[in-house]
């Protein structure tokens, strides 16, 4: 494993599960050093120790993504301990499984402060930093959902459509002020988290990834690579390019036919118990890991994020088979 990272500084919020902890195990894996955002104690012990693990070095704080004061005091932790911050990964989410109708004002009014302003007053901490030095690279963990909304899901697709606009905003001033602060958008499909176990679920049935599921590694992969290169936006799977392509060209179509098989998609065979418990307003207990329960249908490659990767080798490929191309049916013409 290359070491490319090595005494880099990075902040991942919701560090402690899923694609969070995915991504802080693959920076440490390459170098780096991380600073680590969560709620839960558990796993900012467990996340921490398994980065020291790796030879490396991380601050875990205790914070709520939703205060902003709180995390910006999270931002100075990091930075006194560890030293300035060159990358910052927004990953903290939380969700509810609901119709609209069954969902309270005060359940989206949480949703949106995690999902949407969690990562915009992440992206706030990270730029008073990063704009002082014209260095660093912002990362939104972002989903297919932010550009095509799914139904029982509406204050995290609303949230995630959010980040988008205010991504594209912020990307437009980093251009016209010139700046070297670079932000991108990793595009996730569905994913084998820990996330369908602890959100909060008004349905009869648990709630499941829609396939094709893939396991968190092969987000963090995605993220890494985001961080290092200067892309605007990576999809990590074909399954996202279908649902961004496929809005744009056939929104009417995707609402139908959304409206016909969403929702039995996203509920399994499991009954939901009524002491189910969530983590909409506090931690639970526990280290929870990267991976979720679905590792039987869950994939550990992407041939697009591969193929994304490699394009500027792909297309040279392509280039030079053209030329062959041309160059036969040249000798074949020939008098």
């Amino acid at each position: 494993m290359k070491k490319d990272l090595q005494g880099r500084v990075v902040v991942v919020t919701g560090a402690t599960a899923g694609v969070g902890r995915a991504a802080v195990r693959a920076f440490a894996e390459r170098g780096a050093n991380l600073g680590l955002i969560a709620r839960g104690h558990d796993g900012l012990e467990a996340t921490r120790s398994e980065v020291e693990r790796l030879g490396c070095r991380a601050v875990g704080v205790s914070c709520d993504v939703a205060d902003p004061d709180a995390l910006e005091m999270a931002a100075d932790t990091i930075g006194h301990e560890l030293g300035p911050i060159d990358i910052w990964v927004n990953n903290a989410m939380s969700s509810v499984f609901a119709p609209i109708s069954g969902t309270t004002p005060a359940e989206f009014r949480r949703v949106t402060e995690v999902t949407y302003l969690g990562a915009v007053y992440g992206t706030m901490a990270a730029l008073r930093r990063m704009q002082p030095r014209n260095s660093g690279t912002i990362v939104q963990v972002s989903s297919a959902l932010a550009q095509r909304s799914i139904p029982l899901q509406a204050a995290y697709c609303g949230s995630k459509h959010g980040l988008h606009g205010f991504t594209e905003s912020l990307r437009s001033e980093l251009l016209h002020d010139r700046s070297a602060v670079h932000l991108t958008e990793v595009v996730m499909p569905a994913l084998n988290t820990p996330q369908f176990d602890w959100s909060r679920v008004k349905l009869a049935h648990a709630p499941q990834p829609v396939p094709p599921i893939y396991q968190p590694e092969v987000a963090a992969d995605a993220i890494v690579f985001a961080a290092l290169h200067r892309r605007r936006q990576v999809w990590v799977t074909w399954s996202v390019a279908k649902a961004v392509v496929g809005e744009r060209l056939a929104a009417a179509y995707a609402d139908r036919y959304l409206a016909e098989h969403a929702y039995q998609a996203q509920e399994s065979d499991e009954l939901v118990s009524a002491s189910r418990p969530d983590n909409l307003y506090a931690p639970l207990p526990g280290d929870r890991g990267a991976r979720g329960r679905f590792d039987d249908r869950a994939r550990s490659f992407s041939i697009e994020l591969w193929a994304s990767k490699h394009r500027g080798a792909l297309f040279a490929l392509g280039a030079f088979a053209c030329v062959l191309g041309g160059a036969a049916v040249g000798l074949r013409h020939a008098p």
